[in-house]
């Protein structure tokens, strides 16, 4: 198997693809949305944040990139009709989608478990596991109308070993990669849609800069760094792959 992490692209490997990246306002979500528009795709942008995504937006605009679709929703209140018409949305603007990448994710508090909050882990589990749950099944419609489709969850070293005080962030986490072990027997069965989930590592994003205050930013890598492993699993060449857990360092 290739190595995402150093996996080099071919120029034109997403070219008439459509990709969908939840998160996709700021941090490894807008850097995913521009790179994958550098190599041909055409990217829509969920975002919580009007301000981010406009911000990403001129980023486009500066390097004169195609123009992604843009699209407000706040996936802790979001409702499964809601997530039904953005798949809505899509059929009618596209007429199918090539790729999603679930990449939305909150941190909440680090504390124990007997001190958590249950309200804030709730939001923590609506975020970053059933939104994405909800998302993913509402696009398997217009997935299963591309040929060779992609679906990308985000993952992370505490969803895999659980560690103290990280609560409710990693069982969210440990929910995601048993989605992508389920979903992605049930898909290649029927669908041939390949199901996989990236690790992200240690990157320069706010949200590190929240779990580990006291860490330089300056010794981490950028989310463009990485972004050979999420190329990697939405391309080609990745065809055949699925219900693995990635790391992209």
């Amino acid at each position: 198997m290739i190595k995402a992490s150093t996996y080099k692209a071919p120029e034109n490997l997403l070219k008439d693809k459509v990709i969908l990246i939840s998160g996709g306002g700021s941090g490894i979500g807008r850097e995913a949305g521009l790179t994958f528009t550098t190599f041909g795709a055409e990217v829509i942008l969920l975002g919580r944040d009007s301000s981010n995504l406009d911000e990403t937006y001129s980023l486009f605009e500066k390097n004169n990139l195609k123009k992604p679709v843009l699209q407000v929703i706040d996936l802790e209140t979001a409702q499964e009709e809601d997530f039904q018409k953005v798949s809505e949305e899509v059929f009618k603007e596209f007429g199918k989608l090539d790729g999603l990448l679930n990449n939305a994710s909150i941190l909440g508090t680090k504390t124990s478990i007997q001190n958590y909050n249950f309200k804030e882990w709730r939001s923590v589990s609506k975020i970053n596991f059933e939104s994405a749950l909800l998302l993913t099944k509402s696009l398997l419609p217009v997935l299963q109308i591309a040929d060779n489709s992609s679906i990308i969850f985000t993952s992370s070293g505490v969803g895999k070993k659980g560690k103290a005080y990280w609560g409710a962030y990693a069982i969210s986490k440990f929910a995601t990669e048993g989605l992508v072990q389920i979903l992605s027997e049930e898909l290649e069965k029927t669908s041939g849609i390949r199901v996989n989930a990236i690790n992200p590592g240690a990157v320069r994003t706010k949200m590190r800069a929240q779990a580990y205050p006291a860490e330089d930013p300056k010794t981490l890598k950028n989310p463009k760094d990485i972004m050979n492993a999420y190329l990697f699993l939405m391309g080609i060449d990745s065809l055949g792959i699925t219900g693995k857990s990635i790391e992209a360092q």
